[in-house]
């Protein structure tokens, strides 16, 4: 009458093929969100560290400017002529704007 009390082989295996089922749910979701959110990161961590005078950039806020001056930690940027603000590295991101157009 009470069957499902019981623990059997058949429960056994049911565990093994749960967790087997678990890691393959945490392999794929590695492999489609994690791994390319860290591929993204150190893209733009390289950029904002081979940034030079002259490279065009946008802050997240939405500025467009160009690089004047680089410290360690902030970058003064121009956004019109004789107009510049400083601006911490991390507030960087490249300009894609122009390649858009070509």
């Amino acid at each position: 009458m009470f069957t499902f009390l019981q623990a059997g082989p058949a429960q056994a295996g049911s565990q093994w093929s749960m967790w087997i089922m678990l890691a393959l749910i945490f392999v794929v979701m590695w492999f489609f969100m994690i791994r390319p959110q860290r591929k993204q990161q150190k893209e733009l961590q390289n950029f904002r560290d081979g940034l030079k005078k002259g490279d065009k950039v946008v802050t997240v806020g939405g500025i467009y400017g160009t690089v004047c001056d680089i410290k360690d930690k902030t970058v003064l940027i121009e956004i019109d002529n004789n107009v510049k603000i400083r601006v911490s590295k991390q507030a960087l991101v490249k300009d894609f704007s122009e390649t858009a157009q070509q």
